[in-house]
Formats: C-alpha cells, sequence, structure tokens
C-alpha cells in the first residue's frame, strides 16, 4: 500500500515517506525534509528551519496515514485538523533530517481523531503536540 492510497495530500503538502507500524494504539511513520521544500526558500532562507506548524501537519498525516494502515480508517478518508493542545517545540529540524514520528491514539471515532505524538531526529525528541482532527466526508 501506498501513502498516496491512504492521504489525500499530495505534493508538495505530502510529508510522510513510511509508516513503520500501525494498530490500534500506536503509530511510527517517518519523513525526511528534502533541501528542495518550498517552505525553506522563505522561512529563514540564511539558516532554513522547519516551521513548527509543518511540524504539527507532520504528526498528523503519519497519525491519521497510520489509521488508515491499521485499516481503523478507510483509505482516503478525509480528516482536517480540529484543534492543537500543548504543542512544544525543542530543537530545530533542518534540510535533511530524517524524522520518525510517534504517535499514540488517544480516542478514535466516527466524528474524531484524538492524538498525541513526537518528532524524534537523531533519537532525540525535536517536537510534541496533542490534536484532534475532525473526519469529514469529501
Amino acid at each position: 500500500m501506498e501513502i498516496t492510497d491512504v492521504l489525500l495530500h499530495r505534493d508538495p503538502f505530502l510529508f510522510v515517506d513510511e509508516i513503520i507500524e500501525a494498530n490500534e494504539k500506536r503509530i511510527v511513520g517517518s519523513y525526511t525534509y528534502k533541501e528542495s521544500e518550498f517552505f525553506f526558500k522563505g522561512h529563514f532562507p540564511t539558516h532554513p528551519v522547519v516551521p513548527g506548524v509543518l511540524q504539527i501537519e507532520l504528526m498528523a498525516q503519519v497519525g491519521g496515514a497510520g489509521l488508515a494502515y491499521a485499516k481503523i480508517l478507510e483509505p482516503g478518508q478525509l480528516f482536517v485538523l480540529g484543534s492543537v493542545e500543548k504543542a512544544k517545540f525543542r530543537q530545530e529540524v533542518k534540510p535533511n533530517d530524517k524524522c520518525i514520528v510517534e504517535v499514540e491514539n488517544l480516542r478514535v471515532s466516527k466524528i474524531g481523531i484524538k492524538q498525541k505524538g513526537c518528532v524524534k531526529v537523531d533519537g532525540k525528541i525535536v517536537s510534541e503536540a496533542t490534536w484532534l482532527c475532525i473526519l469529514v466526508k469529501e
């Protein structure tokens, strides 16, 4: 199964390379930020870093894709970010950093998903958050 089989996101806004593990409790995925990402040209061009909001988007995309891989969500089911809580950014994420995303499913229902997770680079937590996604029909 390909990521594009389970997520409606597309380049340049697809931030999942692979789902490593996915079950009803836990999801692990990865993404490597390429030097060619659209946002690096304008987000501190002399010191490029991944914007925090895109790290949250990364966590939410991995969380949604993992639920589809685990057959908890239907492939391609649309989910939109509804709220973000407790977001923390501990370290910069730079071009060519491989991010490992770990997500815990706190609540999954027919109308929404509550998850919490973190992004790690080289084994260190660089960001973390809790979020709610609303499930909608296309």
